[in-house]
């Protein structure tokens, strides 16, 4: 009975994370902003200096590729961004969820709903991630969490020391993560 309680309640969270990072996603691809700039990926921070990075982050790759593809706007850039990490959960999640539903009470069982949860905890961290950083004057920013560190693509016209700063403060201050695990990708 208790695990039968904890599984409908994690699905009852992941399906309210869920609607709110789609939400979220359909109230910014309506903002109706003119910004007329491609990504630049090849500006990422590494211990407080932009410097040149092969491309290991697929989602920033993909943007990449597509703002080379064409001129588009950093607001569809980012939308993109977000649904390639949003469709990249929502398969493993469904896969977690394969897994709980067709597992019997064993150690499957609980390794899974660890997983589940970690993600779950990811998503709420990279949301808030995204929202203080808008809150600190940025425009738009998308915050993907990996094991081995994080990657933040910010909305700018060009990254100061300070705007740096800024943004590595609210990402160790949200995580655990160290200074040489945070990249941070300047969109402009």
């Amino acid at each position: 009975m208790k695990s039968w309680k904890r599984n409908a309640l994690v699905a009852a969270i992941l399906f309210f994370v869920c609607g709110g990072i789609y939400l979220n996603w359909r109230y910014e691809e309506r903002r109706a902003v003119d910004l007329v700039s491609t990504l630049d990926a090849e500006k990422i921070m590494d211990d407080a200096t932009l410097v040149l990075a092969s491309g290991q982050d697929p989602a920033a790759e993909a943007a990449a590729e597509d703002a080379r593809a064409g001129a588009q706007t950093a607001e569809q850039v980012f939308a993109k961004m977000r649904l390639s990490r949003q469709e990249s959960r929502d398969s493993a999640v469904h896969l977690l969820q394969e897994t709980i539903s067709y597992a019997g009470e064993n150690e499957d069982v609980s390794a899974s709903t660890l997983q589940l949860e970690g993600i779950v905890k990811m998503a709420l961290s990279e949301a808030s991630i995204e929202s203080l950083i808008i809150s600190k004057g940025f425009s738009d920013c998308v915050a993907y969490m990996k094991e081995d560190g994080i990657d933040v693509a910010v909305a700018s016209q060009g990254l100061s020391e300070t705007d740096v700063a800024i943004l590595t403060d609210v990402i160790l201050s949200q995580t655990d993560y160290e200074l040489p695990q945070i990249r941070i990708i300047e969109v402009n």
